[in-house]
């Protein structure tokens, strides 16, 4: 049984603020900003409980992760984290995710990176580097509930070798800084792009306004938005040419008046941030017609 007779409520979390790189100077700290489900664990007297980052209760749906947080030696704490599931490489899969929260909950991890209360202390005035130091040290190594380690070096080289290794991008913390609930410039994202195909649905043009490729994700035909068409004149004109020979009807339940459709076939290449559900801050770098098989055009 627990000591902590307070019964805590979930605090709404800290959110950093999307930059273009990450900071330099030694008062930031650098973390691998996870691909997963921010969430939230609130540990006190009624037991654990785990909250999504609206503050949604989904302690039902992740059983294993409530069971390894009421055996941290914490009464009372609420931690602020993230909930992955890992690939092979270890790096974090979000496709993967919602698939383990129904099916495989031992997949399931959660990645611990700040303490905002404990033991009836709320810890949110503290330092950011003592709040993790606390945290670190109730934190078992090698358990389903793990520790967000700082990586050494600069904010460039750190974004670098993050940029290398696949992962989604890098949040770098004030080390210094109080914990404040909502948007802050305290802890900054800078994510990592990716360049992928699409499916060229068609070309929205008006005059006075930058030029967008709609895109649709291959195999599905589904909408993930548009991409800033950053090609030289010379690809800018063969593109058009060929929109103009594919033309096609709009898909169903899509309606842009500015927008040449085109029929299936165009495939173009697309730079766009990582981790992204759709395509954010897309540019269209290059586009090719789709290979078909002789076998499929005799079908």
């Amino acid at each position: 049984m627990r000591n902590a007779s307070e019964r805590l409520k979930f605090i709404r979390p800290l959110e950093p603020t999307l930059v273009e790189k990450s900071p330099e100077g030694d008062g930031w700290i650098h973390e691998v900003k996870f691909d997963g489900y921010r969430s939230q664990i609130v540990i006190d007297a009624d037991g654990v409980r785990i909250f999504t980052r609206r503050g949604l209760d989904w302690t039902a749906k992740y059983r294993d992760l409530a069971k390894a947080a009421g055996e941290l030696q914490a009464d009372a704490a609420i931690i602020d984290g993230e909930i992955i599931v890992p690939n092979e490489a270890g790096v974090s899969d979000f496709g993967e995710l919602r698939k383990a929260i129904t099916r495989r909950q031992h997949d399931l991890y959660f990645v611990a990176f700040d303490l905002l209360h404990l033991n009836g202390h709320d810890l949110r005035d503290m330092p950011l580097e003592d709040r993790r130091e606390v945290l670190q040290a109730m934190i078992p190594a090698g358990q389903r509930i793990q520790f967000s380690e700082a990586l050494p070096g600069t904010g460039a080289a750190v974004f670098h070798l993050v940029e290398q290794a696949g992962l989604e991008g890098v949040i770098s913390k004030r080390k210094d800084s109080k914990y404040r609930s909502g948007p802050s410039t305290n802890w900054l994202k800078a994510k990592c792009y990716s360049i992928d195909e699409y499916e060229l649905l068609g070309v929205e043009r008006e005059a006075g306004k930058p030029a967008f490729a709609l895109m649709a994700e291959r195999g599905t035909g589904r909408y993930v938005g548009s991409a800033f068409i950053t090609l030289n004149r010379e690809m800018r004109e063969r593109l058009w040419q060929r929109v103009q020979e594919h033309a096609g009807t709009a898909p169903k339940g899509m309606k842009r008046p500015a927008t040449q459709w085109v029929k299936p076939g165009l495939i173009g290449r697309v730079k766009h941030l990582r981790g992204e559900e759709d395509l954010r801050h897309a540019s269209l770098q290059d586009f090719r017609e789709e290979q078909i098989h002789p076998r499929e055009q005799e079908m």
